[in-house]
């Protein structure tokens, strides 16, 4: 029987990948990357040769049973998102779920992921929160905004920077002005930055310096 492993990879600073990551990564038979372009250069960094093949949402449906098919024949295999831990806002879901399903055994090791430090990092209630992930594009946003502004939990989004000022916009009008945020960008990379504030503030301070790079966003719950 094989054995799926789901590795986290580095979120900026490659020096944050895990001895046993690296272990895991020469050892297995195959590595599934969601892109091969990207993961090649951190497996080239660490000289990982394990044999790499593209694994993202646009064929997963298709690739999963010959994937599990693979395993119970014996077959090792790691699954590595372009950064961070698989199936969080990743691919990593459906196969692992087919894993289970098949009595496959899935293994998930410890490492990196941008909404924590983000989250610790905020100064808000960290003992309770919510991850949402993105939000819907069109279909469902306003209907899942109106349901958040009620939670009490800290709410933790990840946000394009193109859509920054249009989500805190959005925030301001359904949480209301006042609602604490963070927001931190380019997590452990060299130009990593919090901002903290009201939305109102943190909305102005943006306005008056485009934001770059990946962004999570640390809200707080209503009341708080």
């Amino acid at each position: 029987m094989g054995k799926l492993y789901l590795v986290p990879t580095p979120i900026g600073n490659l020096e944050d990948i895990t001895l046993r990551a690296i272990k895991v990564l020469k050892e297995v038979d195959t590595i599934l990357a969601e892109d091969t372009r990207t993961s090649g250069k951190l497996l080239k960094h660490f000289d990982i040769n394990t044999p790499m093949q593209s694994h993202h949402m646009h064929n997963e449906h298709k690739t999963v049973d010959a994937l599990v098919k693979r395993m119970l024949a014996g077959e090792t295999i790691a699954l590595i998102s372009d950064a961070g831990t698989p199936a969080i806002s990743d691919p990593g879901f459906l196969l692992s779920r087919a894993c289970i399903e098949n009595n496959v055994e899935v293994d998930c090791l410890p490492g990196a992921t941008a909404f924590v430090p983000a989250l610790v990092n905020s100064g808000l209630p960290n003992d309770k929160f919510v991850f949402e992930g993105f939000l819907p594009d069109k279909k469902g946003r306003q209907t899942r905004l109106k349901l958040l502004a009620d939670e009490t939990r800290t709410m933790i989004f990840y946000v394009s920077p193109y859509k920054l000022l249009k989500t805190l916009k959005e925030f301001a009008q359904y949480f209301g002005e006042d609602r604490s945020v963070s927001v931190s960008r380019e997590i452990t990379k060299l130009h990593e930055e919090t901002i903290r504030g009201t939305i109102t503030e943190v909305l102005k301070h943006y306005e008056a310096k485009p934001p770059k790079g990946e962004i999570v966003m640390v809200v707080g719950g209503n009341g708080k």
